[in-house]
């Protein structure tokens, strides 16, 4: 079933006001509008590339996101524990497939800022603070042209990420037949994204203020 999957962006729990975003426009990134997610206490900012996007979120209302209908997420409790996975994953349907079936065992996620029925399918695994969310969302549609953020001009040639979890409820390993992702079973929680293949040979780790490694 995960064959059905595309990798549509990656998010990293960061510190409310997301500082480490600068570091990203200091090396000539641009970034996208950010927004905030009603009922789910979050706020986020963006950067979006070809394929792409990284969104670094944090938890604007920590009583919010305890009582919305995203509280079985547990931002709060993701963002205080530091042996918590602060990564998340948001698929979409390969367009090259017909199927929307669910990917991987799940819940349905209605947030908010989406009118019914269009939430997110969100993994079983999302009780364990170890592991990274994932969503899949069913209804997407590639936006129209016109409403296409500014984007930057490379491509994500992988995004690798690394949990100390040992997969508890196999939902990591299905959503790690997505395109463009690795997951890797490590010591520590940990992001790398490459884009263009590595062509500049350029790199920079945001460690400690974000576990996130980028090449490009």
């Amino acid at each position: 079933m995960a064959k059905f999957l595309e990798l549509d962006h990656v998010f990293i729990l960061v510190e409310p006001g997301a500082k480490v975003a600068d570091r990203l426009l200091e090396l000539g990134f641009q970034e996208g509008r950010g927004n905030t997610h009603p009922g789910q206490g979050t706020a986020n900012r963006r950067f979006y590339f070809v394929n792409g996007m990284l969104e670094l979120l944090w938890v604007r209302d920590a009583e919010e996101a305890r009582q919305g209908p995203g509280r079985k997420l547990q931002f709060p409790e993701r963002a205080t524990n530091p042996n918590a996975s602060p990564f998340g994953m948001i698929f979409v349907p390969n367009p090259d497939q017909v199927s929307q079936a669910a990917p991987f065992p799940g819940w349905h996620y209605q947030p908010d800022y989406f009118l019914p029925p269009q939430g997110f399918h969100v993994g079983t695994n999302a009780e364990n603070l170890m592991e990274p969310l994932c969503f899949y969302f069913p209804f997407y549609k590639p936006p129209a042209s016109q409403s296409q953020p500014q984007r930057n001009p490379h491509k994500i040639s992988v995004v690798s990420i690394a949990t100390p979890s040992t997969d508890t409820t196999g939902v990591l390993g299905l959503a790690a037949q997505s395109d463009r992702l690795s997951i890797q079973f490590a010591s520590a929680h940990g992001m790398e994204i490459t884009l263009d293949q590595h062509r500049l040979g350029r790199t920079a780790d945001f460690r400690p203020e974000m576990p996130l490694v980028l090449h490009w």
